[in-house]
């Protein structure tokens, strides 16, 4: 189910009714409603793979229990590793047993060899990637015993499944999630209301920004050899625009929505586009998934302690490893790659936390320019990396970022549609300024004190969501193939 569908805008207000003033004296009824309400939103889609949801639950939570009465460093290591091979088993046979089947045989191809290896039409189970990541996290915990197994399989149950994030996140550690879901949760006002806000502002970002620059870098992707070097600018451009819009709009949704219903999930962005590098980039973009990578690789690696080779040999590892993990693709990886290797520079000469504050470009003249120059090289640099993200092999990624910056062209860019391509400049330009504008806000960007001001926001913005609302336009979100 869509959160931008007509069946998730009667599914939305059904569920909060019952939740709120059918089970709301009830904890264990509330969290097996939230169970139910989660399988049917997750089975909208395709109810055969419920099964998979349901086989991680009771794997974890079986293996979460038998730690707490384990001491034997063995044994909780072999049931650790029950968990991180059986999860990351199912994972691997979904998204990567084509690919590596592919690979292989390429492989023998290239020294000259033919084998004829049969591949699965295998379905992608939405949303694999990031509910396997949620219940692993518990069980490592568990393990390191930072966190105490929980009995309640029905309060695990909800925190695995949790629909607002359960197929694009944010990716949840059980040490954040499931005490809200333990604790009676009481309605409040103030809560519900900045919920609708944010969803709100996500609602804006995936319709008005994502959806309607997906058309444009469609065709120009799709017909990319035909096309010149402005064009493919404009492409990398608009498509970098499209993701942020379509992800941060997503988890905008989902954190509004969880506030409906009293619980709190982590940001997972923080306006990356206005990083001055690398490093902070990745401070500011998939904040749960680079955090992940982090406590639960980088770290265990030996993180930056050790010899500073080892330490870049781990930075390899977490990038590739994190360009693997959302897709079966070698551009995936090679997008990794490229981020590995324009973070090395910084981590080397120990700028990679040089930038912890809020961006200011209004500070001085001179740190206007500074400022200003620093984050548009991130954003170049960050937009080509895009162009491998987005393309369907390594050929044509290669071939796009080649004719975009050395061939020198120039062309008018005409819409699929055949509408002014002026206006959606305008739209970024005011989208850019606006979210400058409260970038020390990311949860509240309607933090205005003047009623008229925020008034003016919700009805431009609602205006702006109808307007540009395209029931043509392929509407699922970008990450649910992740």
């Amino acid at each position: 189910m869509l959160f931008n569908s007509i069946d998730f805008a009667i599914f939305l207000p059904l569920v909060f009714g019952i939740y709120w003033f059918i089970c709301n004296r009830n904890l264990k009824a509330q969290n097996l409603f939230i169970v139910f309400a989660s399988y049917l939103f997750y089975g909208w889609w395709d109810w055969r793979f419920l099964g998979l949801i349901l086989f991680s639950t009771l794997l974890d939570f079986t293996i979460g229990n038998f730690l707490r009465n384990e001491e034997r460093v063995a044994r909780r290591k072999v049931l650790l590793w029950i968990s991180i091979v059986v999860n990351l088993g199912f994972l691997g046979f979904f998204k990567y047993y084509n690919f590596f089947v592919d690979s292989f045989v390429d492989a023998f191809t290239f020294f000259g060899h033919t084998i004829d290896v049969g591949s699965l039409d295998i379905i992608l189970p939405v949303g694999i990637s990031f509910y396997t990541f949620q219940t692993l996290s518990y069980t490592i915990d568990v393990y390191k015993k930072e966190l105490e197994p929980t009995k309640d399989l029905i309060a695990f149950s909800a925190f695995v499944c949790f629909f607002p994030q359960l197929v694009a996140g944010p990716i949840e550690r059980a040490i954040n999630l499931l005490p809200q879901i333990s604790t009676k949760r009481t309605f409040n006002q103030t809560q519900v209301t900045d919920g609708l806000k944010l969803m709100l502002w996500g609602f804006f970002k995936k319709l008005v920004i994502a959806d309607s620059l997906s058309p444009i870098v469609n065709d120009i992707f799709n017909n990319s050899a035909s096309h010149s070097s402005t064009t493919l600018a404009i492409g990398a451009v608009f498509f970098a625009f499209q993701i942020y819009g379509d992800f941060s709009g997503y988890s905008d949704i989902a954190i509004g929505t969880s506030k409906l219903f009293g619980i709190e999930l982590m940001s997972n962005f923080k306006f990356p586009y206005f990083s001055r590098n690398i490093g902070e980039f990745w401070r500011k973009w998939h904040i749960s998934l680079s955090t992940w990578f982090r406590d639960y690789l980088y770290i265990p690696l030996g993180g930056s302690k050790g010899s500073q080779l080892i330490s870049i040999r781990n930075i390899f590892i977490i990038f590739i490893v994190s360009g693997f993990w959302h897709g079966a693709n070698w551009t995936f990886v090679i997008w990794g790659l490229f981020h590995a290797l324009l973070f090395l520079p910084s981590f080397i000469t120990s700028t990679n936390r040089k930038f912890t504050g809020t961006i200011n470009l209004l500070h001085s003249p001179k740190g206007f320019i500074i400022n200003l120059l620093r984050f548009l090289q991130t954003f170049i640099l960050v937009t080509i990396g895009w162009v491998f993200f987005r393309s369907e092999s390594i050929t044509q990624a290669f071939s796009y970022i080649k004719k975009m910056l050395f061939d020198f062209s120039s062309e008018v860019y005409v819409h699929p549609s055949g509408y002014r391509m002026i206006d959606y400049f305008i739209i970024l330009i005011c989208f850019v300024v606006f979210e400058y504008v409260i970038r020390n806000n990311e949860r509240n960007p309607f933090y205005f004190k003047n009623k008229i001001v925020r008034f003016c926001l919700y009805v431009l913005m609602l205006f702006a969501i109808i307007l540009f609302y395209d029931d043509g336009v392929d509407r699922s979100f970008i990450y649910f193939q992740f």
